[in-house]
């Protein structure tokens, strides 16, 4: 490898280090009914994100509710001097990737046979505080 990808791969590594992800892989939903539950908490604060989900009628509520809760705890384990409430935790980013498709066959009319795709999505949730951001683009804006 050379030198500048192998510097540019360990800047990656080092940004990497700080972020509070979680993930939920081989979530047996489909997709678009995921992305519907992602966009209401998209941006929210923690906080009432975890109020939207609790409430939710979607099937997968519940289950990006324990994962924002986990995300929750990668941050606190990440900062452990600082408290969630100064910090202003939100949700950052949260992806809804196609996982995969099982396929199944149906009984149809006349000896047919209908396809039936049993879907799956992989949900990545980062949740960022809105001090340290803050204090990031007060020293960025200094220089």
């Amino acid at each position: 490898m050379g030198r500048r990808k192998h510097n540019s791969a360990e800047a990656r590594k080092e940004a990497k280090k700080t972020i509070a992800m979680a993930k939920l892989m081989n979530n047996p939903t489909s997709p678009q009914k995921t992305r519907l539950v992602a966009d209401m908490v998209r941006g929210k604060d923690v906080d009432q994100a975890l109020a939207i989900l609790q409430y939710s009628p979607r099937e997968s509520a519940p289950k990006m509710r324990k994962l924002l809760l986990s995300a929750v705890a990668n941050w606190q384990a990440k900062n452990e001097g600082k408290r969630i409430e100064d910090s202003q935790l939100y949700v950052k980013t949260i992806m809804v990737d196609e996982g995969r498709t099982m396929k199944r066959m149906r009984t149809a009319p006349q000896g047919r046979g209908y396809r039936i795709r049993k879907r799956s999505n992989h949900i990545t949730m980062i949740v960022g505080s809105r001090t340290e951001e803050a204090a990031v683009n007060a020293s960025t804006e200094e220089q």
